[in-house]
């Protein structure tokens, strides 16, 4: 399985992440399996080979 796209690489798997990484930047790779549009606020579920990751989207 690729690690990148391009020139872009991943920073890590989803179930890498903890609480202690919010706010922080970081490129994922996967795939969209859920998402909720709010108006100012997108929520997405983001899976890859390791898990889920819900991705909030501040507009």
């Amino acid at each position: 399985m690729a690690e990148g796209l391009g020139d872009w690489k991943r920073t890590g798997l989803c179930a890498e992440y903890t609480p202690q990484d919010v706010g922080k930047p970081v490129t994922l790779m996967g795939w969209v399996q859920r998402r909720r549009d709010l108006g100012s606020l997108m929520f997405v579920w983001l899976r890859d080979r390791s898990g889920i990751m819900q991705v909030v989207f501040d507009r």
